[in-house]
């Protein structure tokens, strides 16, 4: 809980650290116009991945497998795209690396080799049972 609510004042507060640097550099209009750029441009970028995403997932579905990867990586664009709509530059910045494909293989890669494995059964045996008859000994 205490780590939710430390994003939740901490990353605020670091975009506007971080608009208010950047906009004395540039300049207050340069900054909005940027923020307004940079969010343009990275939900036309996550849209084209999308479509790609959704294209791979439907030839592997043409292929009878299950788009696996596919799935996950959209899920990936739509939190990118999120973070591209919300004002500022440090979610922007994660918003475009999850747009890039190499650095979204990474990330999922990373997310998922945290996350607990599936343990199989192995306990299980499968057979079958069959009846014989003894014939009488004479």
């Amino acid at each position: 809980m205490n780590a939710v609510i430390l994003f939740i004042i901490g990353i605020p507060a670091i975009e506007i650290y971080l608009m208010i640097k950047v906009g004395g550099v540039i300049g207050a209009l340069n900054t909005i116009f940027l923020i307004f750029f940079t969010a343009i441009t990275g939900i036309y970028f996550a849209k084209l991945e999308g479509l790609n995403a959704i294209r791979s997932g439907l030839n592997q579905l043409v292929k009878n497998e299950i788009p696996i990867y596919e799935i996950i990586s959209g899920a990936t664009l739509a939190f990118a795209a999120l973070l591209l709509i919300i004002p500022g530059f440090l979610t922007d910045f994660f918003g475009f690396l999850l747009i890039i494909p190499i650095t979204r293989k990474f990330f999922i890669r990373f997310i998922s080799s945290n996350l607990p494995k599936k343990k199989n059964n192995n306990d299980i045996i499968e057979g079958s049972i069959e009846e014989h008859k003894q014939e009488d000994e004479k």
